[in-house]
C-alpha cells in the first residue's frame, strides 16, 4: 500500500496471510480485509480455533499423524493391519490414502525428504522410529508412499537399503502415479491403482 493509504498493521497481516502455502498477494489482501469487516465476536473465534490449533494438536507418538491425544486414532485402532506400515512425508498425505479405502494399514510420517540442493539430517525425518516399529510390531510389508519427484524417490532408495536387510519386503507405488506427481492433489481412483500395482524395491 503506497502514500498516505498506508497501515502498517492491514499491511502486516496482509504478509502474514501471503506467507501461508497457496496464498497469492491478491487473494491474501482480500482475506485481510474481510477480517476487517468481521465483528468482535468472530475474530475472537478465529483467533481461538487458531490457537487451539496450535497448542492442542501435536505429532502421535508412534506414526508422527497429527493428533490431540498422545496415539492418534489409527495408531489405537486395534482392527488395522499391523504387518503393514504406508510411509508418507506429511500426515495430509494420510487422508489422501484414507479416502482410497484400499487398506487398513497403519502410517508412518516421515515429515520431510531427501533434498540434494538442501541438507536434511536425517535423523528429523523420524527413521529410526520406523525401522524400530518395523522390528517391535513384526511389520512384513512397508510401502514407500513419498512423492514420485527426485527428493520422494531418493528417500524412497535411501528408506529400502535400510529396511532390507531386516528382512522386510519394501514396495513403492505403481501404475497410476506420473513422475513428479503430488500425492495430496491426486485423486482416490489412482491412488488406490498405484496401491494395488505397487512393486519391490
Amino acid at each position: 500500500m503506497a502514500g498516505g493509504l498506508r497501515l502498517p498493521s492491514l499491511d502486516e497481516l496482509t504478509d502474514r496471510i501471503h506467507s501461508l502455502p497457496g496464498v497469492g498477494a491478491r487473494t491474501a489482501e482480500r482475506i485481510a480485509y474481510h477480517i476487517l469487516e468481521m465483528d468482535d465476536k468472530d475474530v475472537d473465534k478465529l483467533v481461538s480455533s487458531i490457537e487451539k490449533a496450535h497448542n492442542g494438536i501435536h505429532r502421535c507418538s508412534i506414526c508422527g499423524n497429527y493428533t490431540e491425544r498422545d496415539i492418534c486414532g489409527i495408531c489405537s485402532d486395534e482392527t488395522r493391519d499391523k504387518s503393514i506400515i504406508c510411509v508418507v512425508e506429511k500426515p495430509k498425505d494420510i487422508i489422501s490414502f484414507e479416502k482410497s479405502k484400499v487398506l487398513h494399514c497403519n502410517y508412518h510420517v516421515l515429515h520431510g525428504l531427501l533434498r540434494p540442493s538442501v541438507r536434511i539430517n536425517t535423523s528429523d525425518m523420524r527413521i529410526n522410529e520406523l525401522i524400530l516399529r518395523i522390528k517391535k510390531d513384526g511389520v512384513k510389508e512397508v510401502i514407500m508412499a513419498t512423492d514420485m519427484s527426485v527428493p520422494g524417490e531418493a528417500t524412497a532408495m535411501y528408506i529400502a537399503k535400510l529396511i532390507k536387510p531386516v528382512g522386510v519386503k519394501v514396495t513403492r507405488l505403481g501404475f497410476g502415479l506420473s513422475v513428479g506427481a503430488d500425492l495430496q492433489y491426486t485423486d482416490e481412483v489412482t491412488l488406490a491403482r498405484s496401491l494395488k500395482s505397487r512393486s519391490e524395491l
